[in-house]
């Protein structure tokens, strides 16, 4: 007998990421070519007609693994029983707003629908937060849904570990699956910092080596490298007029996945997860942390050695998602 049907929600579904994202779930990319999908589509009033679009186009694709499409601008019907939760909807930053407006929106977005994932969706389901400010959405979403387990509220930060991986890839000139482990600690903004001191690169026909005695050149590592991973978004906009939307889309992908059917051995990637204190962090944030993942469940890796240069770029970015709660808290009296 084939395997029961997985419902994936998609928030924000008919949006550049959305629209990005559903076909490659459709496709098995996210679950693996075996699991067959019930997909869920959440969007805004005025994107209705869009949303619909969007719905018209996955029936066309005639992708095998589609058992159905839930198409809904009612959070409480997109919400019913899904077992993964792919929050993608929230308000963009607009030109002349303040940052604590824009917290205000998301907070106010992030409230809502945790309340109707609360009373709606399956007991075990998995939420990954791709909206920006996606740490403390993820935050405000864990506060409102207190029934959802804090071990199933991440946030996406596989986005920045992508693209470094890609980095790395492109000034050795080998490819990208050669490089492995690098880390992203801290907030998805332009505070992230990427990390390689535990990376390890596998040249072809070689024995596994650390990134640094490769590349030989911690001044590029340490100060190009890491802003070019930090403005990488911004840099996308500039190119295209658009935000990542494909880049983020994939990343998405590839965090469920690796969340659901595991991490590779030998291997961990980053993930946006409530701090418990690791690495000297404090808690009560959501925290970009190295870790691996089986059975579904994801462990931060322990016992990295962390140099002076990490502990403040890691301490930086901690304090600017302090500041965000702070915002964002006060967003909500």
């Amino acid at each position: 007998m084939g395997k029961e049907p997985v419902r994936v929600l998609v928030t924000g579904a008919a949006g550049q990421i959305g629209y990005a994202l559903v076909p490659m779930i459709a496709r098995g990319v996210m679950l693996g070519s075996d699991q067959p999908i019930i997909l869920h589509m959440l969007d805004i009033e005025p994107a209705t007609e869009a949303l619909n679009g969007v719905k018209m186009e996955l029936v066309d694709a005639a992708f095998p693994l589609l058992m159905d499409v839930i198409a809904t601008t009612d959070a409480m019907v997109a919400c019913k029983g899904v077992n993964i939760a792919v929050m993608v909807g929230g308000f963009p930053r607009k030109e002349g707003m303040e940052r604590k407006d824009v917290m205000s929106k998301n907070v106010s977005i992030y409230k809502a629908q945790a309340s109707a994932l609360e009373k709606q969706a399956a007991p075990d389901c998995k939420v990954l937060v791709v909206a920006n400010p996606a740490n403390t959405n993820a935050l405000i979403l864990k506060e409102f849904a207190p029934s959802i387990p804090e071990k199933n509220i991440t946030c996406l930060t596989r986005l920045d570990h992508n693209r470094a991986l890609g980095q790395l890839s492109e000034r050795l000139k080998i490819h990208v699956g050669q490089v492995k482990n690098v880390i992203i600690w801290g907030n998805h903004s332009s505070t992230q910092y990427p990390d390689v001191n535990h990376a390890t690169v596998t040249p072809t026909n070689s024995e596994e080596k650390p990134v640094r005695s490769v590349v030989a050149d911690d001044n590029w590592l340490n100060t190009e490298f890491v802003t070019t991973v930090q403005q990488r978004g911004a840099a996308i906009i500039k190119a295209r007029k658009l935000s990542s939307a494909l880049s983020a889309a994939s990343a998405a992908c590839d965090h469920i996945r690796d969340w659901v059917l595991g991490t590779p051995k030998g291997t961990w990637v980053s993930m946006g997860v409530y701090s418990d204190g690791s690495y000297g962090i404090q808690s009560g944030i959501i925290y970009s942390f190295p870790v691996t993942c089986d059975k579904g469940q994801w462990s931060i890796f322990q016992g990295l050695k962390i140099d002076d240069f990490s502990r403040e770029k890691m301490d930086a970015t901690a304090k600017e998602l302090v500041e965000e709660k702070t915002l964002a808290y006060s967003c909500l009296n």
